[in-house]
């Protein structure tokens, strides 16, 4: 009993505390305000936006402030109802940018809620594309910049494009793209091509783009070494030379010169290929020096080899030879016949069959003559392929020479060389197969008539034994003799 009385005096004297917690955690919850802000983080210049705040389960009236970097007011609004939000409307100038936050006020208390942090948007304008080095001109293995540059805006991102295609980091790899630039660090040809790129930027989900013009990208290859060569005609009564500087690869413009035994004889600019042409002085027959070609670029100077310009007239021996060519089951399918001739730079070759001239620049008048063969002219006429052979194509070929600056110079020509084409083709197994039957065939005659003599042989020893066979007594001696005779017999057939 003594215990149950304790335990009822303890009960008592918690109440009082008990009360004063419940109590003291109303007013707490009065105390505590807690307003809440809510608004955007960016918007664009010269929009419009929102704040609300709200201080839930306040006691009203309940007063709210917006506030900018914690100390300027800029607007003020009451909640008369309590649970109601304020809503402040700004818009957006430079100098919206900054910290906002809500104060509320209620039951003569005061709290602050969250901060929100507004950046103002500016949208690009005026953007275009520059370079470095300017103008956008670079030769290959330098490097090369491309800027995308907006007058104004803030926030930007870029976008490139090149011919028209979006580039991007993981796809190409001719580029690399950082901040607003487009870097090319050792630039090929294939680097060449209009450029161009966007500046824009996003507010949620409202993007402004400003796009810039497009830009011509050259990208200069460097020149080869040149080469040299010459070629006459006859101009009235004298002979000119046209001698031909050019190089393989580089970029226009390029200079050209031509010296003549080391003098400057010569100058051409060319703009729109890399081929020059120069006329010199020549006489067949005589030494006129030796020619070299120098080119020249604002970063290059390249010398040809030399040349000694000489016309060596056509004269000596002419031969032909002849080559078959065969095809992979070792058919022959076609025939090469090639022109040789001593001496001679200059040589225009003529080809005749059976001493009829065959043509040389045009097969229309041999496809109305079918006696004439089927024919490819190679190396400046110097080769004669028959690309189909019949017999037709059998006969005698001869080919003849003369100058090609001498329309009706004298020709020397070659002797006759026979193509003979028949109309079967046997190919090496055709030939080794015929060849083992022919031997095989050889075999069987062979043991076909030494079966016959053996069995001829037989047939007569039979004959002659037979007589004495039967005059003879049947004794056992005489039947080994026999036995014996026949015996030697075989091993003489063997």
């Amino acid at each position: 009993m003594r215990s149950s009385v304790m335990k009822n005096r303890w009960t008592l004297d918690l109440l009082p505390i008990l009360a004063t917690a419940s109590l003291l955690i109303k007013i707490s919850g009065i105390i505590a305000l807690r307003p809440e802000l809510t608004g955007p983080d960016k918007a664009y210049h010269n929009s419009k936006v929102a704040f609300r705040c709200i201080a839930p389960d306040s006691p009203p009236p309940v007063t709210y402030e917006l506030l900018k970097d914690s100390t300027i007011v800029i607007a003020k609004d009451i909640d008369p109802i309590g649970d109601q939000s304020s809503s402040f409307f700004l818009k957006v100038s430079a100098a919206s940018d900054g910290s906002y936050h809500c104060r509320a006020t209620a039951g003569g208390k005061t709290d602050v809620s969250n901060s929100i942090k507004l950046s103002v948007v500016s949208p690009p304008s005026n953007t275009r594309v520059t370079s470095d080095p300017f103008p956008p001109v670079a030769y290959e293995g330098s490097r090369l910049v491309l800027s995308c540059d907006a007058e104004t805006g803030s926030h930007l991102s870029y976008t490139w494009y090149f011919n028209r295609k979006e580039v991007t980091s993981s796809v190409s790899t001719l580029f690399h793209l950082t901040g607003n630039k487009l870097v090319m660090e050792s630039v090929t040809p294939e680097h060449a091509g209009d450029y161009s790129c966007w500046a824009w930027s996003m507010v949620y989900d409202v993007r402004r783009v400003s796009s810039s013009l497009d830009v011509l990208v050259t990208i200069k290859v460097y020149v080869s070494k040149p080469k040299i060569s010459f070629s006459i005609f006859k101009e009235g009564d004298s002979y000119r030379g046209n001698v031909t500087c050019w190089s393989s690869r580089g970029s226009p413009p390029v200079n050209f010169f031509l010296l003549l035994d080391n003098k400057e004889v010569g100058f051409v600019t060319a703009t729109d290929s890399l081929t020059a042409w120069f006329q010199v002085a020549v006489v067949p027959g005589l030494d006129m020096g030796v020619a070299q070609c120098r080119i020249k670029t604002e970063l290059q100077e390249l010398m040809s080899e030399p040349m000694t310009l000489e016309v060596v007239p056509v004269g000596g021996d002419v031969k032909v030879e002849v080559e078959h060519l065969y095809s992979a089951e070792s058919k022959m399918v076609a025939a090469r016949l090639s022109c040789h001739v001593s001496r001679g730079t200059f040589p225009h070759f003529s080809w005749l069959l059976n001493d009829t001239v065959l043509p040389s620049e045009s097969h229309e008048d041999f496809h109305s003559q079918s006696t004439l063969p089927h024919f490819v002219l190679a190396d400046h006429r110097q080769t004669l392929i028959l690309t189909k052979l019949d017999p037709k194509e059998s006969g005698y070929y001869r080919c003849r020479a003369r100058d090609d600056y001498e329309d009706s110079g004298p020709w020397v020509e070659s002797a006759a060389e026979i193509v003979q084409v028949t109309d079967v083709y046997l190919t090496t197994i055709e030939v080794i197969t015929i060849a083992f039957c022919c031997f095989l065939l050889l075999t069987l005659a062979v043991v076909s008539a030494c079966m016959y003599k053996m069995f001829d042989h037989n047939h007569a020893h039979t004959h002659i034994s037979s007589p004495k066979s039967e005059a003879l007594p049947l004794s056992e001696p005489t039947s080994g003799k026999l036995a014996d005779t026949s015996s030697t017999d075989c091993d003489v057939l063997n």
